[in-house]
């Protein structure tokens, strides 16, 4: 098998030995079987030897929801191949590898795949491209289907040919014989031959013969981002393409009293003034026409407004106030040795928003009775539903693309932007209507992450090890999403208003406000309890990672705690509770990178943290050290350098896998020592860049090194979500080590940080 020097394989390094042999291994096995053969032995297989089933087996990833492999992989007569997915580009990076994968079992060159994503006319229904599912569910997919094709197309070049199937080799997008005739794809795909159902079972090819999957490929998405093309729906222009504005409530709860459209109709250019209900909106011809329009409807619209928002310096007090419906996430009962040193802590988290450098846009277009629109949100096929709903259209009528945004990962304005574009070009048939929010608009209007509140509770044993642990987490939902108009703000306001579904949480095993909330590591007495409560003093939904950002925090921090209460070393703590062998690994591997068993004395002002976690336990593996400079005068943390191992099983295009734990990272740090919404009884007051900081370019982290564990074969675990949560505790615990104080809620600010040391 043949080595991958830059992927950056963990070397077996022999402190790591050490390590390891307290409960993991890396094991390397050689088979002579043929490929088909290794296939069906892969853990990418559904299988039932010997046996009967009862029921059809489930087929690999998305292909259980959509089995038909021409759903997947077309080829036209010219031989050009198409890949489909129902996922989305967000900016994880997820052309480049789905690309890959089809190339790769495909035997064809990734410049000659075209991919379409996420559009309900052309593309499978995979839902929302949320959760880091994207390699797991349309990769796994794509991985299976493109192998399949292959051998179909295989099977009737054999048959072309008059030859064993065993005698065709396949060679950029052509069957070569070993006598030296050959037949191309497209000469074999007449009469829907490809329109067949997806088996269980596939001839994948060796990762050891992989030349496509495997090594580092340009993202295919870049360019346009860096030369100033249309990268997003931001960008996109259409022939005679109106430019709309909205103008919204000032505060939740708001209702328009009373408004003079007249002078805003005779502005130059303006096309249209919408109202319906408390809905209120302008379209006109040019884009600062529509903004000039916009201000003067403000201006001139009379609100009622009441205090519908708890003050901010009590929104804890509140959330720990509201109703709760407990659900038990682990009970793991034994008996505890009485006397036990028994040790407390209660974190928080303020509400944070997705912050889209680009605020939301969408581009809708009526035409002969059917809708279209281009939107970044990340579910299309949930958008549709709740477009059509509000529209009152047959769900058929309309047509949802997914074009990029200019930032998210999770929630934020662009389903409410969609829902704008399609009210206003429903009222201006026959032309464009481009929607672009304001900066004012994203950050008031855009659903929040959840504030949140955690308490961990922990026993040690005399021989410093976790004797019992009890954890529980109160949060609302972490998901609002579509599908439902009741979901899309904008048909909250109308005349005839759509009504919000009821909060509910989201099940385990990925859970919503508790995910996470269970430790990989083994304790022999475990409690875990989610206090979802449904009423929400803020608009909230999914953000980045949901609730894993916060309870990985609160555990991370919490271990910390415990291991300085039982005299060990962090790192050592871990793995001393640790059993899953891959886990162990991984952080076996970002602690000898980072140098974590050098014991020279600290630098003033300089600590160190670390934290690990597994994505929703059934996801990828993560571990981060990191080095924080706390400036004790100012309280100011700035993270000097970090070092990230992570497992995602197989690896596809690992400067993907590095770009999402470098921007994890990153992303965390903003949200760890910067972030949270601020909102006085009436209104959100965070309206822009100043009233709601984030990280800028002179703050970021000076270093950011990732190193990947490799596992050929095994199921792909998706990263986008991986690196956020271990991010926030390690920089705690760093900032912790260099202060010698605890800080407990998020963000760490200056001011907080400041307080804490005392100075």
């Amino acid at each position: 098998m043949s080595a991958r020097p830059e992927i950056g394989r963990a070397e077996r390094g022999l402190s790591r030995r050490t390590v390891l042999a307290g409960g993991g291994a890396l094991t390397l096995s050689f088979s002579l079987l043929r490929p088909a053969t290794l296939a069906a032995e892969q853990p990418h297989e559904a299988q039932n030897v010997g046996v009967v089933p009862e029921k059809a087996p489930q087929l690999p990833g998305s292909l259980d929801k959509e089995p038909m492999l021409d759903a997947w992989i077309r080829i036209d007569a010219n031989g050009q191949v198409t890949a489909f997915t129902g996922k989305a580009e967000l900016g994880q990076g997820i052309k480049t590898a789905l690309i890959q994968i089809a190339a790769e079992q495909l035997e064809v060159a990734p410049a000659t795949v075209r991919l379409v994503t996420a559009d309900t006319s052309r593309t499978p229904n995979e839902g929302y491209t949320a959760g880091s599912h994207s390699m797991q569910d349309s990769g796994t997919a794509l991985l299976h289907a493109a192998a399949q094709v292959r051998e179909i197309l295989r099977g009737l070049a054999a048959a072309r040919l008059g030859l064993p199937a065993e005698r065709l080799t396949a060679r950029q997008g052509r069957f070569v014989a070993d006598d030296g005739r050959s037949v191309g794809y497209g000469e074999l795909v007449a009469d829907n031959v490809l329109h067949v159902r997806a088996q269980p079972i596939s001839a994948l090819k060796d990762p050891a013969s992989h030349t496509v999957m495997g090594t580092p490929m340009p993202r295919v998405d870049i360019p346009a981002k860096v030369t100033g093309g249309m990268a997003y729906v931001q960008d996109l222009r259409l022939p005679q393409m109106l430019h709309a504005r909205v103008v919204r409530p000032p505060s939740y709860g708001a209702r328009l009293r009373d408004l003079d459209t007249s002078p805003v109709e005779r502005m130059p250019g303006v096309a249209r003034v919408i109202r319906d209900g408390n809905y209120l909106a302008v379209a006109a011809e040019r884009e600062f026409q529509a903004i000039a329009a916009m201000r003067a409807l403000a201006r001139a619209a009379q609100w009622d407004e009441t205090a519908q928002v708890p003050d901010q310096a009590d929104i804890f007090a509140v959330l720990e106030g509201l109703p709760a419906e407990d659900h038990v996430i682990q009970d793991k009962p034994a008996p505890v040795a009485p006397g036990l040193r028994t040790i407390e802590a209660t974190y928080r988290r303020h509400y944070q928003l997705h912050g889209s450098i680009g605020p939301s846009c969408a581009v809708a277009l009526l035409q002969d009775g059917a809708l279209t629109v281009w939107s970044h949100a990340q579910g299309m096929y949930p958008l549709r539903q709740s477009i059509a709903e509000m529209l009152r259209l047959p769900p058929d009528k309309v047509r949802c693309i997914h074009m990029e945004g200019s930032g998210c990962y999770g929630h934020n304005g662009a389903d409410d932007a969609a829902a704008d574009a399609a009210l206003i070009a429903a009222a201006l048939p026959g032309r464009p209507v481009r929607v672009q929010w304001m900066r004012e608009q994203e950050h008031g209007w855009e659903p929040y992450g959840p504030a949140m509140m955690t308490r961990a509770r922990a026993a040690l044993g005399p021989d410093g090890m976790i004797a019992d642990w009890n954890y529980e987490v109160r949060s609302n939902t972490h998901s609002t999403r579509p599908p439902g108009a009741g979901q899309l703000m904008p048909a909250w306001h109308l005349a005839s208003p759509f009504t919000p579904a009821a909060p509910k949480p989201l099940p385990q095993p990925e859970g919503g406000g508790d995910r996470n909330s269970v430790p990989l590591y083994a304790f022999p007495s475990a409690h875990v309890l989610y206090r979802f409560v449904s009423e929400m003093p803020l608009r909230v939904s999914a953000m980045r990672g949901l609730g894993a950002y916060m309870n990985v925090f609160s555990i991370e921090s919490f271990m910390d705690e415990l291991a300085a209460a039982a005299d060990a070393d962090p790192v050592a703590f871990r793995l001393r509770h640790m059993q899953d062998p891959r886990a162990r690994e991984v952080i076996a591997t970002a602690a000898e990178h980072f140098g974590w068993s050098n014991k020279a004395p600290p630098t003033p002002g300089r600590g160190r943290g670390f934290a690990f976690a597994r994505y929703k336990n059934l996801g990828a593996y993560a571990a981060i050290a990191v080095e924080v400079a706390v400036e004790r005068e100012t309280g100011r943390v700035r993270v000097v350098r970090a070092v990230a191992a992570t497992d995602s099983g197989e690896v596809v295009n690992p400067d993907g896998i590095r770009n999402q734990i470098e921007g994890g990272i990153v992303q965390s740090t903003s949200w760890t020592l910067y972030e949270a919404v601020a909102f006085d009884r009436r209104r959100i007051t965070s309206r822009d860049w100043s009233t709601y900081p984030i990280l800028r370019f002179s703050s970021a982290p000076e270093s950011i090194e990732v190193h990947i564990v490799d596992r050929p074969g095994q199921p792909f675990l998706g990263t986008g979500e991986a690196a956020q949560g271990p991010a926030a505790a390690a920089i705690a615990n760093a900032v912790a080590n260099a202060t010698g104080a605890r800080l407990r809620e998020l963000p760490l600010t200056a001011e907080r940080v400041k307080a804490a040391v005392g100075v």
